[in-house]
């Protein structure tokens, strides 16, 4: 019997790990320790010499240097489908604004922060995501998830106003997470051939969602995981890392690498929307977050969708090549639909597959 398909658009309410983080224990509970570590870890350590690409956005944009720059773009993202973005044109006082309010409303006492709770039916708001049974295995992590662009998707009921700058911080910067987004559409459409005008509309006017990670120091790092491994299924996502303590790592042929923290580069994530789009030649990767035994980490994960109308299929342009598509064409509305109404053995995008 196939298990009953769930709905991921809530999340049970649950301890926060910061708080229990603080009181020293020596092991951690039960219902975040991993039994089946090796399993997710794997057995083979991670592979040091192996680096995420580094793509610099200004040479893509100058013409002199665009075209060596865009085949190292087109080959990070099918042979790693992750890479460092520098020169990306955001500000740094953008960037850093955003990391301290994220760093004040994690410090904030704890009464404070469930001021903006996840609420019964929804993932926005303080909590922990995808929490749908009471047996389930928790990760190491707290975070606040938001929606953030187009703005008539803000919810403000569960928009923090403390820190006081928390607001005006997020607006910015989910403004800025879009201008990489748009651009980024460009240069995949460049790498992939295929027509840019609707896919840079799609996401000029699509929905930017944000999540904030806190993760505390863990007694017993080694039995649990910040992250559960999983593949993003966004357009992409866009991450800024908080500090240099490393904690993402993906994988690649079958190790797992650090994405070592880079000052002021947004580290750039495909998604399964992307990897549809080019009929599986950009690759969605999957990941995790690992934690530290001694220091804390913060990530600020950007979403990127396209609008809701838009259609999530193979470009036409990579079928008349005579390559047949190899996954279902459906509106964003109806893919985001069928994420969060599937069953859980079955990877999502396989149930995408034609």
């Amino acid at each position: 019997m196939g298990l009953e398909p769930k709905n991921l658009e809530s999340s049970i309410p649950v301890p926060s790990v910061q708080e229990l983080a603080s009181l020293k224990l020596e092991t951690v509970p039960s219902r975040y320790t991993r039994d089946d570590m090796d399993s997710i870890i794997g057995t083979v350590p991670s592979d040091k010499t192996l680096r995420v690409p580094l793509i610099d956005m200004a040479k893509l944009v100058d013409s002199e240097s665009q075209e060596t720059e865009l085949q190292k773009f087109h080959a990070a993202c099918k042979e790693w489908g992750i890479f460092q973005l520098i020169n990306h044109g955001v500000s740094d006082e953008s960037l850093r604004n955003m990391n301290k309010q994220t760093q004040e409303f994690f410090d904030l006492p704890l009464k404070e922060k469930k001021r903006w709770a996840q609420k019964p039916g929804s993932l926005e708001g303080y909590g922990q995501a995808f929490v749908t049974s009471k047996e389930q295995k928790l990760e190491w992590n707290d975070m606040i998830f938001l929606k953030a662009l187009p703005i008539e998707d803000r919810n403000l009921e569960i928009w923090p106003e403390n820190p006081p700058k928390f607001r005006e911080s997020l607006d910015r910067y989910s403004q800025d997470m879009r201008q990489i987004a748009v651009a980024l559409t460009r240069f995949m459409a460049m790498g992939l051939e295929i027509e840019s005008q609707e896919l840079y509309n799609a996401y000029e006017e699509g929905q930017y969602q944000i999540r904030m990670n806190y993760y505390p120091p863990c007694p017993q790092p080694e039995r649990v995981m910040g992250l559960t491994p999983h593949v993003d299924i966004p357009g992409f996502a866009l991450l800024l890392d908080c500090g240099d303590t490393p904690g993402l790592q993906v994988l690649k042929d079958d190790h797992w690498i650090f994405v070592e923290p880079l000052d002021g580069a947004i580290v750039v994530n495909m998604g399964q929307i992307t990897e549809i789009l080019s009929n599986g030649l950009y690759k969605a990767p999957e990941h995790r977050a690992v934690v530290n035994k001694s220091m804390e980490r913060r990530s600020i994960v950007t979403f990127c969708y396209p609008n809701l109308s838009f259609k999530v299929g193979p470009a036409k342009e990579l079928i008349k090549l005579g390559s047949p598509p190899l996954y279902k064409t459906v509106t964003v509305e109806e893919y985001i639909g069928c994420f969060f109404n599937r069953k859980l053995e079955v990877p999502f995008i396989d149930a995408m597959k034609i």
